[in-house]
């Protein structure tokens, strides 16, 4: 039995993911401290835009939660570095990588916009994880200065090549990921630029997304099925579509008991991801995986309302 879900200030989880499977987040910076301010993200703009590495939350703390989890019982198919921020702003991330390695089996990733791993302490720190996400959603400046709005300092060529770089220090796999936004890097010429990349980086695996759920700008819209494949067959034959799926919960009474709370909260009164998550006392990112199952079931509707996205239950 996984224990109490509610005892945890950076965990959240286990939560589906079609990639992970049952995946335990574990989440190492403040909210929305990142250094991109991307236009499709669904946590909202980013509100401490920094490439600053420091200890945003101590790893004493992370290491403290993670260790009940286990002593508890957790068992999940992947431990996940994620969250609502960057998670390699946080310089302490080899403490927390190196007590995961020493105390259980269940394999280690990272998801990761990739802006740090130029810096050489940073690959050093995740070199030995079993599975680096990074992402690349532009090989152009402009395209990435339209799509990421990256703080000062950073540019295209140095993310390419920090990703590649940590492909080839990481003993485990790389699986680069895509986002695509219609009209802004989905052109043939953007997608070619992004095939070089992907041959200089040379990953495991290309996994291109698209926006599917209210992002954090309204110009920020979703290719059609039929967009995702042709530009699945541009990036060559490592590429296949992981836009999400509704997720299963079906099998979890706690995901089954926890959907329902986040409808029956909709039902009262509208509320943006933050609050799903401060009134169910749950993680932002698991507030988000349930919006987005109830969005694919037409249970739950988005609205624009003074520069935020609130869900209402229909």
């Amino acid at each position: 039995m996984n224990p109490d879900h509610t005892q945890y200030t950076h965990l959240f989880g286990p939560v589906p993911s079609r990639r992970l499977g049952r995946s335990l987040g574990v989440d190492i910076v403040p909210f929305k401290v990142c250094s991109l301010n991307c236009i499709y993200c669904q946590l909202g703009p980013t509100t401490t835009l920094t490439t600053q590495r420091r200890p945003y939350v101590a790893a004493a703390d992370v290491i403290d939660e993670l260790r009940r989890w286990l002593d508890g019982g957790g068992s999940a198919d992947y431990i996940t570095l994620s969250g609502s921020g960057e998670p390699t702003l946080n310089s302490e991330l080899d403490q927390i990588i190196e007590f995961v390695q020493q105390h259980t089996e269940i394999p280690m990733a990272l998801l990761t916009n990739g802006t740090l791993l130029g810096d050489p302490q940073v690959r050093a720190q995740v070199s030995g994880l079993d599975l680096l996400i990074p992402s690349l959603d532009a090989a152009t400046d402009a395209a990435f200065a339209r799509v990421n709005r990256p703080a000062e300092g950073l540019d295209v060529e140095g993310l390419i090549e920090g990703i590649a770089a940590a492909r080839e220090q990481c003993a485990g796999q790389t699986w680069l990921e895509v986002m695509l936004v219609q009209g802004i890097n989905d052109s043939d010429e953007e997608l070619s630029a992004i095939r070089r990349a992907v041959e200089r980086i040379q990953p495991h695996r290309v996994q291109i997304n698209t926006v599917v759920r209210p992002p954090a700008e309204p110009d920020a819209r979703a290719l059609s099925p039929a967009e995702l494949a042709h530009a699945r067959d541009l990036l060559g034959p490592l590429t296949e579509i992981v836009a999400p799926l509704p997720e299963d919960y079906s099998g979890d009474l706690y995901h089954q008991q926890t959907s329902e709370a986040v409808h029956d909260l909709l039902r009262r009164r509208p509320c943006t991801i933050n609050d799903i998550a401060l009134g169910l006392s749950i993680h932002p990112n698991e507030a988000t995986k349930y919006v987005q199952a109830l969005l694919a079931e037409d249970r739950v509707e988005p609205l624009q309302k003074a520069g935020s996205v609130y869900y209402k239950a229909v």
